[in-house]
């Protein structure tokens, strides 16, 4: 199997460090399958295909709204607002704490000096009463607005923090004020939070029927936070509409071809487990949007790849051993940055106790990527399979990218997999245990047989 990726795209993707695992024939074979889902995909003629709005966003988003939302930005920061609260769970959180994490600074809430933009925080995505009352505790030090970014306005944990932060926006700011303060993301027509919205005559964004939670980071879900937190999103749609230019290429040369059709192969030989893996902390939350994407995309009807996350070279000193010798169900897939943005090398030290002088002169970066090559040989001698998916640096064009070539790809390895990948039904089973142990009216038969079962 040749070492080599596709042509040169701001995404690339590698099968190299898969070749001692699979047959040529075997990949082969797979790869046909995948081009099979693509065009079941391209033609949306496969289950879910009622909501594939999210595939053509990149070129369809319409400059109007991104000009809304910077309208909001500009409102808000000549209100003086440094803190916005965005308010939701699961897709309607996600992507965008992907992004603003992955573009700023570590340590931008701690720096000194005049801030460009708003902090941004997050809520709504737990049921943690401290997590709540810790944000009330900021909010009160803080010029406070938020975004409210929910289909139904139902959904119990964003819920509940908006009932709480509206309460609190209210009565600091006046009913009046708030109504400015508090912008919503929602259903067009119908649902709690748009008639709420209509009542109190909040601003307000369209989530459209056709397109899912998970595959919603290029929506007005993703993209007004991003805005509001100062970054180019029209670089990220960008990048977005480059891939979805590329990921429909009915070719092997597909990057999202080979990625479903690599993966699925991998599954089928009995890796069940999926590690997404990068050696720059700031793409710990591209993990948890993956996770959700293809675990709530693929886990069904008794099937799925396991999807986990690591960040390296600081999950080698928890994971790795297990990684190393465990059990050997995984595969790992590792998103490798270039390029960095930032430059510091590594001083001499006379005394030279720590033995790292051989280390002078060179960027820290280099070491990093060394450590990448390392892992990867060490894994793949230790029976771990390897794809790769590089970018050149981390900023807003390349993730925009990295956002569509990752959900393309779930869409083919789905129906690779014989699954829907566009519906969740088995997320409702929690919520209508916890609506009865909570009371809730309409689930008392269901509470008096889970209290029977939790006695027993």
């Amino acid at each position: 199997m040749k070492n080599t990726h596709t042509y040169n795209t701001m995404v690339k993707f590698n099968i190299g460090g898969c070749s001692s695992f699979v047959k040529d024939a075997d990949y082969k074979a797979y790869v046909e399958k995948a081009l099979s889902a693509l065009d079941v995909l391209e033609n949306e003629t496969g289950a879910g295909n009622d909501f594939l709005g999210w595939k053509h966003l990149p070129t369809t988003t319409p400059e109007s709204l991104i000009a809304d939302c910077e309208q909001i930005r500009d409102s808000w920061k000549a209100k003086g607002v440094d803190l916005v609260v965005v308010i939701g769970i699961g897709g309607s959180y996600l992507g965008a704490k992907c992004a603003i994490e992955a573009l700023s600074h570590t340590f931008a809430s701690s720096l000194k000096g005049d801030k460009t933009a708003p902090q941004i925080v997050f809520a709504g995505n737990n049921l943690s009463e401290e997590y709540i009352s810790e944000l009330m505790d900021l909010m009160q030090q803080r010029n406070c607005a938020a975004v409210v970014i929910s289909k139904s306005g139902t959904t119990t944990e964003p819920a509940i923090a908006f009932r709480l932060i509206k309460q609190y926006i209210e009565q600091t700011y006046g009913a009046k004020e708030a109504s400015e303060r508090i912008v919503a993301v929602t259903d067009a027509h119908k649902g709690a939070l748009k008639s709420l919205s209509t009542q109190e005559g909040y601003k307000t964004f369209v989530i459209e029927d056709n397109v899912g939670g998970r595959f919603s980071v290029l929506t007005p879900v993703g993209i007004l936070p991003i805005v509001l937190a100062g970054f180019d999103i029209r670089a990220m749609l960008k990048g977005a509409a480059e891939m979805e230019e590329i990921c429909a290429k009915k070719c092997e040369c597909n990057p999202a071809v080979q990625y479903a059709a690599m993966r699925n192969l991998l599954y089928n030989n009995g890796k069940t487990v999926e590690i997404l893996v990068s050696f720059s902390p700031k793409l710990q939350y591209l993990g948890e949007w993956w996770k959700q994407l293809f675990g709530e995309s693929e886990g069904k009807d008794g099937k799925g790849i396991f999807p986990a996350s690591c960040i390296f070279t600081t999950d080698l000193h928890s994971m790795g051993q297990y990684i190393q010798e465990g059990e050997r169900m995984l595969m790992e897939t590792v998103v490798t940055v270039e390029n960095s943005n930032r430059s510091m090398t590594i001083a001499n030290d006379p005394q030279n106790l720590d033995g790292l002088n051989f280390l002078t002169g060179k960027h820290v970066e280099e070491c990093n990527a060394m450590a990448e090559l390392g892992t990867k040989l060490a894994h793949i001698d230790g029976g771990v399979p390897q794809l790769q998916v590089s970018i050149e640096r981390i900023n807003e064009y390349n993730l925009g990218g990295l956002f569509y070539f990752f959900e393309k790809a779930c869409g083919i390895s789905g129906y690779i997999l014989g699954v829907n990948p566009f519906n969740q039904p088995g997320v409702e089973a929690y919520k209508k245990n916890m609506f009865a142990l909570l009371g809730k009216p309409g689930y008392e038969a269901q509470a008096a047989a889970l209290k029977e079962r939790l006695a027993e």
